[in-house]
């Protein structure tokens, strides 16, 4: 799967999502670390990627765009730790497949994971 995280997130995700057999990218290492929430959108609609983030303007954005992409992986309820966030994240790849995932807004939290299809 393709991801582009976001801020929030720690870059070592990134790193532990490549040598899992994924391709990610942080947003700081692609000169985004800055930009409005809605050039990320575009950026992960244009490479097909989900976005891992903390963010939750995300889902509000793409309510308002009515869009079906990109999907969204939102953690919510807390700080993590980055072994909380990669145990929830294997978690979140065990109950939805990739193609759920790419269209859809999972919203994960040391309880359940939830998810729309998109569009909002």
């Amino acid at each position: 799967m393709k991801f582009l995280l976001d801020m929030p997130i720690s870059p070592r995700i990134t790193v532990w999502l490549n040598e899992n057999g994924h391709d990610a990218i942080h947003a700081f290492s692609i000169g985004l670390a800055r930009a409005p929430d809605c050039e990320l959108l575009a950026y992960a609609a244009k490479e097909q990627c989900i976005i891992i983030t903390a963010d939750n303007d995300f889902p509000h954005l793409l309510a308002l765009s009515r869009e079906k992409a990109p999907g969204i992986i939102l953690f919510r309820g807390g700080d993590y730790s980055e072994q909380e966030m990669r145990g929830l994240l294997l978690r979140v790849f065990n109950a939805l497949p990739e193609s759920t995932l790419m269209q859809s807004v999972s919203v994960v939290d040391r309880r359940q994971i939830r998810h729309r299809l998109l569009p909002l």
